[in-house]
């Protein structure tokens, strides 16, 4: 944080200028909407060419950015005169899928951006978005009964997730550490929030956070968080001066067959024969949540949404 920079209170125009740093996603896109809906002005950072020319840059409050997490310099560009950075990775568009070497990817984006955010003179807070992923696996041989729930305190086990491919989870877990990492040494003011399943309309069962579901579920672990709700909580945590830490964002456990097949069911082709074999239609079956989110809802309990999220 710079040193003469003043607390954001949410309130005085002049501290309303933010980046949006994975600008082009359906997240990160739904998130500049809304922050432009609340008076803000904004830097919308987007990674391709063709975001850029899908982002709506009639407004006099947004201004585009074509950005690339791994250019330390286009990040500072992007970055010049905002006091407030929300920040999302967005796997480049010729890479896809996660494998081995997306870790080392998104550790070096998280690096640049947070030193970035360490040398812009004018950035007071930032807001990273994470993963539940980083935070839910665990090595049942290092568990016990009295700490069985989770929640954000704890933090994924990054041999586990090598050792059986977990490459979305270890890599959210790898950039959140080194984002915290760097700025506790660099003194800049940072709160995560480590989101669920996002229930996007592109949503596939080829995302990479699906992998290990049926494992999820079966741990009562396996959560989801609608667009609105993960929206509204970035920016809670952003305008509220108390916020600090960690914070798991979802809304919904899947710890019930209902669930688990009306999920499967929008991410599949029409065939219950694919679902997993412990998920039978018609079976009732309720896995205990093992899961908290209190800290946030606390948190969100006086936040006044004002304006709508357009879905579209």
């Amino acid at each position: 944080m710079a040193p003469d920079a003043v607390e954001f209170d949410g309130s005085s125009s002049s501290f309303k200028k933010v980046c949006v740093m994975g600008a082009g996603g359906c997240f990160g896109s739904a998130l500049v909407h809304h922050l432009l809906q609340r008076g803000y002005f904004v830097h919308a950072a987007v990674n391709t060419q063709v975001e850029m020319q899908s982002m709506n840059a009639d407004g006099k409050n947004l201004r585009v950015f074509h950005t690339d997490p791994l250019d330390y310099h286009s990040i500072l560009k992007a970055l010049e005169g905002c006091y407030g950075l929300f920040y999302s990775f967005e796997p480049p568009s010729d890479q896809p899928f996660y494998d081995e070497s997306m870790a080392e990817m998104e550790v070096r984006a998280a690096h640049n951006v947070l030193e970035a955010c360490a040398q812009t003179d004018t950035i007071d807070k930032v807001v990273f978005t994470s993963s539940a992923s980083a935070v839910i696996w665990r090595d049942p041989s290092d568990s016990s009964p009295s700490s069985s729930d989770v929640d954000e305190r704890n933090w994924s086990n990054v041999n586990f997730c090598k050792k059986f491919k977990l490459w979305y989870g270890l890599s959210k877990t790898l950039a959140e550490k080194t984002a915290w990492a760097l700025a506790m040494d660099r003194g800049v003011s940072m709160v995560s929030i480590n989101a669920g399943l996002l229930l996007s309309p592109d949503l596939t069962i080829t995302h990479p956070y699906l992998k290990g579901a049926a494992e999820m579920y079966e741990d009562g672990v396996f959560v989801t968080v609608d667009l609105k709700f993960l929206v509204d909580s970035h920016i809670c945590v952003f305008e509220d001066v108390s916020a600090y830490g960690r914070y798991l964002c979802f809304n919904h456990v899947v710890n019930c067959n209902e669930d688990a097949v009306k999920l499967a069911k929008m991410l599949l082709p029409p065939d219950v024969s694919s679902l997993p074999p412990s998920i039978t239609v018609g079976e009732s079956r309720m896995v205990s949540q093992r899961i908290s989110n209190k800290k946030l809802n606390k948190l969100m309990v006086d936040f006044e949404c004002e304006d709508p999220i357009l879905s579209s």
